[in-house]
């Protein structure tokens, strides 16, 4: 399956979509249960740590994750934790203060799980930077991981 990411000139927008192969009960305790988490977040070859992880509203995270050229630190709040949506910060510790605000819809097509997402930066300068930082990589190969975890 492929994942679909939008990046619109101009905007400070960036959008998500991907369906997996399992009910979106499955989808979201691979996005809520940390033992999983670690599993699928993140580029090939990169190991994560979580530092933190309370995938609740109100909750937080703190991971980092390391490869032989370095670490890197993200973090956030959960704002909203429900069986059919995500709503969270997310934080790249080495752009510090530029927070963007990211929700995820879980539809269920009937025992599929297609994601939407939709991430808003504080400015289209941060989200070119996120973009050029080869993000698009890191969210298509975290999928592709998360496909072998759902399996």
């Amino acid at each position: 399956m492929s994942t679909t990411i939008t990046a619109q000139p101009g905007t400070p927008f960036i959008e998500i979509t991907r369906e997996f192969a399992a009910s979106p009960d499955k989808v979201l305790r691979a996005h809520t249960d940390p033992e999983l988490v670690v599993r699928w977040l993140g580029p090939r070859g990169m190991e994560m740590e979580l530092l933190e992880f309370d995938a609740r509203s109100g909750g937080g995270y703190h991971y980092v994750h390391r490869d032989d050229r370095g670490e890197y630190r993200f973090r956030g709040v959960y704002h909203t934790v429900s069986a059919d949506r995500i709503i969270q910060t997310f934080e790249f510790e080495g752009a510090p203060g530029e927070v963007c605000l990211e929700s995820m819809t879980l539809i269920d097509l009937g025992g599929r799980t297609r994601i939407e997402g939709r991430s808003v930066f504080p400015s289209v300068e941060a989200r070119d930077a996120a973009v050029a930082s080869g993000m698009e990589n890191g969210i298509t190969q975290s999928y592709e991981r998360l496909d072998e975890v759902l399996a």
